[in-house]
């Protein structure tokens, strides 16, 4: 460790909140259907898609109208993709000749893609053809991406209501949010990685020669406009099988720092989005102190545990003082840190190293950072959604405490909010905890892992976790591509995304109906350091005492193991 490292960190985790801070002026703006500098250009291409889709973008839909939409238009997109991916064989644009994938691997990758999970149980290079990534994956980046977003505009509006009846009209949210904020700010950011290196090519690849005379074929794609979106949407499927650590993805420091704050930078400019249109930026600063402090500690964490030295090295008289194991050493072990905190902190799942080849706390805390519930800043508009969760639990608690009725942002909290608040935080540990206690005995689960004790159950907690929690990144060593990974894994990625979704809009249908209130003497007040700890401390035990005997198998007890290497010494 040393004080560049850690300047490190502090530079990628911060300059993603402070550019999040007006690109989340300019997202609400959006939200609310303001003037913004694009409408010249947009808003004629908004009003085509309306007019096309027969869409009545003014009309005010109630929750259950809202959330049908939603589910109705993932349905559909699950449908295309799987359709396509079946199909990829005999579809055009498919220079490198790929057949059409299994029916448990399209399964999973169209869940996947659609929930804005990108779990990959395939290497891209080898399985996906240019219109499948093209037309299918990419797109899903952005509507994916967007149908979070909605989620965070409907609730907004419940919020600032005084006894409404509608939540908004997911149609023009989620048009708005992919014309007005994702594709203009991917346009950017392609452009930008194609001018430090990056491809961006329709050619299936080209042929070089190696030292010995052979004849290599390297693979290449339109990376650079997929890259943008992988990033900014939180999406985190990357074009080849090693994600950002491969070169043409990710391959400068330059580009790494660039792709690194663009995980998360969308992410808090939902944070301030929400904050700026509920009229209440201290009460949203605050969720956003709570989240950063967070995840700058399991950014640290991970740092601290990458920069001992590893006991086996340590006891086999190796002189090193950073475990470069799974790192890539253009980047470090910092740049890793600060990477694998980013996107397990949001609901990225991209990565620039193997994290199963971080020290045991290293990867347990890459875990627990999903635990939390993909709230750091977690998906653009998803995470605060789930944050505001977590903020309403916590003035049920102090409510508790103090013998009143909680109020939050204006709004009464009572049985209803708290049971769909529960609802929606119980999607990951039930389907978590539930699948890893059957993949750990049973056989045929069994069959795909790498390896067998502590580190085995790590690779089947990380996967239903990154599943569940719509993360996407993958402990490697998992041969996931089977049926019964691919089915359990996909069902466990549509529980984590659309059940707490439909609680959220339920919730938000129950608050738009409550008049707004004023702040009155008993009111707790919810953007001061108190409150900041309290949050923190109900993410805390919602997130760690329900995980932690899962974590003492697996990440705990192995490094216990690894301890034990140096003692034994």
């Amino acid at each position: 460790m040393n004080w560049q490292g850690w300047a490190e960190i502090a530079l990628t985790l911060g300059l993603a909140v402070a550019i999040g801070w007006p690109l989340g002026v300019y997202m609400s703006r959006v939200w609310n259907g303001e003037r913004t500098w694009l409408d010249p250009v947009m808003r004629p291409v908004e009003r085509f898609f309306y007019a096309a889709c027969g869409v009545d973008a003014k009309k005010n839909q109630t929750w259950w109208s809202y959330a049908g939409a939603l589910l109705a238009f993932n349905l559909f997109g699950f449908l295309f993709v799987y359709a396509v991916l079946r199909l990829q064989g005999v579809l055009p644009l498919n220079p490198q000749g790929f057949p059409g994938l299994s029916e448990h691997l399209s399964f999973n990758t169209a869940i996947s893609f659609v929930t804005n999970t990108n779990w990959q149980s395939y290497g891209g290079e080898t399985t996906m053809s240019t219109l499948s990534q093209m037309l299918v994956l990419t797109t899903q980046n952005f509507v994916s991406a967007a149908t979070g977003a909605t989620v965070a505009a409907a609730l907004a509006r419940a919020f600032t209501a005084n006894r409404g009846e509608g939540v908004g009209n997911f149609w023009a949210d989620l048009v708005r949010t992919t014309l007005y904020v994702l594709l203009p700010i991917s346009f950017v950011v392609a452009v930008l990685l194609v001018a430090l290196g990056l491809p961006q090519t329709l050619s299936a690849g080209v042929i070089a020669h190696t030292m010995e005379g052979a004849e290599q074929k390297i693979s290449l794609y339109a990376v650079a406009s997929q890259e943008a979106i992988k990033m900014l949407g939180i999406n985190g499927g990357g074009v080849f099988n090693v994600n950002s650590a491969h070169p043409f993805e990710n391959p400068t420091p330059l580009t790494n720092l660039i792709t690194a704050i663009s995980i998360n930078v969308l992410g808090w400019a939902a944070f301030f989005a929400f904050g700026r249109s509920v009229l209440a930026k201290k009460d949203v600063r605050a969720l956003v102190l709570a989240a950063a402090v967070l995840l700058f500690a399991g950014a640290a964490t991970i740092y601290a545990t990458e920069t001992m030295t590893p006991p086996a090295q340590q006891a086999a008289g190796v002189e090193t003082a950073v475990n470069m194991e799974g790192k890539e050493v253009r980047f470090g072990a910092p740049a890793t840190a600060a990477w694998a905190a980013a996107t397990t902190g949001a609901s990225n799942g991209s990565v620039n190293g193997m994290h199963s080849s971080l020290m045991p706390l290293g990867g347990g805390m890459a875990m627990f950072l999903m635990h939390l519930g993909e709230i750091l800043p977690g998906g653009i508009g998803s995470g605060i959604a789930v944050m505001v969760v977590m903020a309403i639990l916590s003035v049920f608690v102090a409510g508790l405490m103090v013998g009143r009725t909680p109020e939050y942002l204006g709004k009464k909290i009572e049985a209803r909010e708290v049971q769909l608040s529960i609802l929606a935080v119980l999607a990951i540990p039930v389907a978590t905890l539930g699948f890893s206690a059957i993949a750990a005995v049973l056989p045929e689960a069994l069959k795909g892992l790498m390896h067998s004790g502590p580190h085995g159950m790590s690779e089947i907690l990380y996967a239903y976790t990154s599943a569940t929690a719509n993360n996407g990144s993958a402990f490697a060593g998992l041969t996931a591509n089977a049926p019964w990974w691919d089915a359990t894994l996909g069902v466990a990625m549509a529980l984590g995304r659309f059940l707490p979704i439909v609680a959220i809009l339920a919730m938000a249908g129950s608050l738009v109906a409550k008049p707004k209130l004023a702040p009155s003497a008993g009111t707790l007040p919810t953007h001061g350091g108190l409150f900041v700890g309290l949050l923190v401390g109900v993410i805390l035990i919602l997130g760690g005492l329900q995980f932690f005997p899962a974590l003492a198998l697996g990440p705990i007890v192995e490094h216990f193991q690894v301890l034990a290497v140096t003692a034994g010494h």
